[in-house]
């Protein structure tokens, strides 16, 4: 790897800790936060007048965190560089009225939250993670990161066909987690997250709560060459976009770094802290006008702007080959990936291929390219979403994983270290 790369198997074994201390996007960005603090960032409010000095700022909403560095003579029609990302991850999601149950067994209402394999949540022992609000309108963050909730599966015995045709779940009804034993109780869920969280039951006047898997990240097989772990699907890209970020801080730079990392990605990105709201493009133009600039500044900084979007894609599956394009495999421990669709499902173009190859180049890093089989529906990411909201020149990339979209997915135990090599070549133009 070349003299410009950062980061090592030490990045991966901190991505770990990451992943365990985030199970759920608000707390994604709480701790992405923290560690811009440690770098020198500071926190700017949407409702206070922004200054154009030189620094690392960051805004918060909800489960999005917008990060930038001006560097020293950066001008107000200077371009950024943006590496965009999303926090959130397919789930399972507690509903306005939670205490349900029968037959003497309690259990929590949830709703099913993005495109989620949902058999991956069965027989998993689950915490209970998220954000409770308060009746002063503050939040508070709870993690309750023990066996607590549990989806029990069905026995073979009541149902013989399961292994011949498949299981077959239906999103209402075999998807309440259990809890505990004895009748329903109305209430009694708050009241036990309020109790975990130091508050009072009557404080708690709306929450954003999510079960997740508490089984730790782990490196797998007999080299320890992959990693297994919950929420890759997109925590790699936000780590490793926090990681360049507080990387470049205090280097000449060419461009305004930025990171982006927005929430409901995995139902299509349309709300306040979504890539198709207004927040990447406000806190943009607000940047551009604390420094003095004017509209015409604003253009040509948005005009000379390039956006890597960092999301995960499909490493070929071994048990599955023939699912995938047979001229391109991606595989893990290949080094990142451009994701290339052509009726724009991703934003790459070949303008952007260049871009990403000079940045991989840089780094010393391997890369490779990932287009879907003609005859497979092709996913889609932010990278599309900004590029036609904002007008900036957008490529898709990311890191190849198997399972995508499971409670644990796996990827190749070197690939995060190398995203995120390529991501500070790519700030640092």
């Amino acid at each position: 790897m070349s003299t410009s790369a950062r980061f090592d198997r030490g990045h991966t074994d901190d991505l770990m800790t990451y992943l365990s201390a985030s199970p759920s996007p608000y707390h994604a960005v709480a701790n992405a936060a923290e560690r811009l603090e440690k770098a020198g960032f500071r926190q700017v409010l949407e409702t206070d007048a922004w200054d154009g000095s030189t620094g690392g700022r960051f805004v918060l909403r909800g489960g999005a965190i917008i990060a930038w560095y001006v560097p020293e003579g950066a001008e107000p029609h200077t371009p950024f560089r943006i590496i965009g990302a999303h926090t959130d991850s397919p789930n399972l999601r507690v509903k306005p009225i939670p205490d349900t149950g029968s037959y003497g067994w309690r259990q929590i209402a949830v709703e099913i939250y993005g495109g989620t394999l949902l058999n991956t949540w069965l027989d998993r022992d689950l915490g209970l993670a998220g954000r409770i609000t308060l009746r002063d309108g503050s939040h508070r963050l709870v993690n309750i990161d023990r066996a607590l909730l549990r989806v029990p599966q069905l026995a073979v015995h009541l149902d013989r066909s399961v292994n011949t045709e498949g299981l077959k779940l239906d999103r209402q009804r075999h998807m309440q987690p259990i809890w505990g034993l004895g009748e329903t109780e109305e209430g009694d869920l708050i009241r036990f997250v309020a109790g975990e969280a130091g508050v009072a039951p009557e404080d708690i006047t709306g929450w954003d709560l999510m079960p997740h898997a508490i089984e730790a990240p782990a490196y797998l097989g007999k080299d320890r060459e992959l990693l297994a772990g919950p929420r890759m699907d997109n925590l790699i890209s936000v780590h490793a976009g926090t990681a360049a970020l507080t990387s470049v801080v205090g280097t000449p730079l060419p461009y305004i770094p930025v990171l982006a990392a927005f929430d409901h990605e995995e139902n299509g990105s349309q709300s306040d802290t979504g890539a198709d709201g207004p927040l990447l493009g406000t806190v943009l133009e607000r940047s551009v006008l604390s420094r003095g600039g004017t509209y015409e500044d604003r253009a040509r900084a948005f005009a000379g702007t390039i956006c890597l979007s960092s999301d995960t894609g499909h490493a070929v599956h071994p048990n599955y080959s023939e699912r995938h394009d047979p001229t391109h495999r991606p595989r893990a421990n290949g080094g990142p990936i451009l994701k290339v669709n052509v009726n724009m499902r991703y934003a790459t173009d070949g303008s952007g291929r260049a871009v990403f190859a000079a940045a991989c180049e840089k780094a010393g890093v391997p890369w490779q390219s990932f287009v879907s089989d003609n005859s497979m529906p092709c996913g889609t990411t932010i990278g599309p979403i900004t590029a036609a909201r904002h007008g900036i020149r957008t490529v898709d990339i990311g890191v190849a994983i198997l399972s995508m979209h499971s409670a644990r997915e796996l990827c190749g135990a070197d690939d995060p270290y190398l995203l995120a090599n390529a991501l500070v070549a790519f700030l640092e133009g």
